[in-house]
């Protein structure tokens, strides 16, 4: 999970130690956007072999959102 943390965090622009489950993928300070997405698609293809819906990922809240959608994905 660390190499998906680490992307994650590349992704926002932010520090590793921010991202948890609970970090949210909307504020003031970030957009989930559609670049956003689609770099989250290539990131979770390249760290866990699964392909997730562009739109079901931009409806996600948090990474606890995204990672259900992950955990969902691999038991498809």
């Amino acid at each position: 999970m660390s190499k998906f943390y680490e992307g994650v965090a590349e992704v926002f622009e932010v520090e590793i130690e921010a991202i948890s489950p609970d970090f949210p993928l909307k504020s003031e300070e970030m957009s989930w956007d559609s670049l956003a997405v689609v770099s989250m698609i290539a990131l979770i293809d390249e760290c866990f072999d699964v392909m997730i819906d562009g739109a079901d990922l931009a409806s996600c809240e948090t990474l606890g959102d995204i990672e259900a959608l992950i955990e969902k994905a691999r038991q498809a």
